[in-house]
């Protein structure tokens, strides 16, 4: 446990090519699902969309230029601080280009998600479920925390928002860059809340540390995935933004908290089983507890509270940006036609690996949908496809960042 000395959080962080929404018209906002080893179809999407980027302003173009706030949950957190948190070599530069995403993924996945080949791994994986996690968590704590070092919240280089879930308090804990200079004790390590949010429970250990500010206050944390609260935390990131507006940020001038309309969002998902895969009432009916934490590749009970989540939030922000009529500033995508082994959120094999690479090009070239409020299904709309819509949104990225160097008296940069 350190003490985070009060003056830190006020401290200059790294510079933001990104100027605040007062010069602008839109809050944009990038939301990343959880899902395991399924981050690798985010992954793809998002090497598209910095790749267009670097078309209209450059190679150096990052996507932490470009958003006001990325928020991500689980595997999604994960990918949040590798997009936010500055590279040793350049502070003003991100850990990872969403190039590198997949690459990560690929090479470490093998052994955060260690596979069992005997022919006993099945019976072998229920009586670990039984009497603790799939995994011990260690190589994946040793790897994040390698990777960010003593990076903490306030030092990314966009605003971020990663929700967790504290047991001990059985309530969410929201990992705010919106928050951190009200709650000081939330300037933890990046790596801790990386590791808080990505506990799944059954599959990784819950995850606790302290933090101590400088008047000597200690803060405990009991984490686990935050996928528990939010998986998907598209609505949890523009709930923060609207606190940072009831506040008065200068951040925010003129603009109301409920103004949806000012929304840029760009939401993805990690996949979902096709309707026919999904679970069977004749059988769930016979489960008891084995049958809902153990079923062939899956862990039942986590699926269900997870995919509710994700659903919930799409439906409700379907809704809104509908009834304003501004359906063009959210947009989701997701693939939910996954089926086998690539809709686990474990198994680690390359050849699963390599078909959530493919999952993820192919969700490029499928058309833009959007949920059917009377179904809840995915429908595709006149719109594209999904690689077209992301490079219109590419533009409008683009366009609204040079809107706010034009207007800002600070220029290119400013201090965060």
């Amino acid at each position: 446990m350190e003490t985070i000395p009060e003056d830190n959080i006020a401290m200059a962080s790294p510079k933001s090519p990104l100027q605040p929404p007062t010069y602008g018209n839109l809050i944009t906002v990038l939301s990343i699902d959880g899902g395991g080893v399924r981050g690798i179809i985010p992954g793809t999407i998002l090497a598209f969309l910095e790749s267009e980027l670097q078309k209209l302003d450059g190679e150096e173009a990052r996507l932490a230029d470009y958003f006001d706030v990325i928020t991500g949950t689980s595997t999604g957190g994960l990918v949040t601080a590798m997009l936010t948190a500055p590279s040793p070599s350049d502070a003003n530069r991100p850990l990872f280009a969403a190039k590198d995403i997949n690459d990560f993924y690929l090479q470490h996945c093998p052994r955060i998600f260690p596979q069992d080949g005997s022919p006993f791994a099945a019976v072998a994986n229920v009586f670990k479920s039984l009497s603790g996690p799939k995994y011990d968590g260690e190589y994946l704590h040793n790897i994040v925390r390698g990777k960010l070092g003593e990076t903490r919240l306030d030092q990314t280089l966009t605003n971020v928002v990663i929700p967790t879930f504290d047991i001990r308090q059985l309530q969410p804990r929201i990992f705010s860059s919106y928050e951190v200079r009200n709650e000081h004790y939330q300037n933890a390590l990046l790596s801790d809340i990386c590791i808080g949010t990505s506990a799944a429970p059954t599959y990784l250990p819950a995850h606790q540390f302290e933090t101590k500010d400088s008047t000597g206050q200690v803060k405990e944390f009991h984490l686990i995935d935050g996928g528990v609260a939010s998986n998907n935390p598209t609505l949890v990131a523009m709930s923060e933004v609207a606190k940072a507006i009831t506040r008065k940020s200068s951040d925010f001038d003129r603009i109301k908290p409920n103004d949806y309309t000012r929304f840029q969002v760009l939401s993805l998902g990690t996949g979902s089983q096709k309707l026919e895969a999904k679970y069977e009432a004749h059988k769930a009916a016979k489960w008891g507890l084995l049958g809902w934490l153990t079923y062939e590749h899956s862990t039942p009970l986590i699926d269900v509270f997870m995919q509710a989540s994700s659903d919930m939030v799409d439906f409700h922000l379907a809704t809104v940006f509908r009834a304003l009529h501004c359906e063009d500033r959210y947009l989701r995508i997701q693939d939910d036609t996954l089926s086998g082994a690539v809709a686990s959120v474990d198994i680690s094999t390359e050849e699963n690996l390599e078909n959530l690479v493919k999952a993820g090009e192919q969700l490029l070239n499928k058309p833009v949908s959007r949920v059917n409020l009377e179904t809840g299904e995915f429908e595709p709309v006149d719109q594209g496809t999904n690689q077209e819509a992301l490079i219109r949104l590419a533009e409008v990225l683009s366009e609204e960042k040079q809107l706010r160097e034009m207007r800002s008296p600070y220029g290119s940069f400013k201090e965060r």
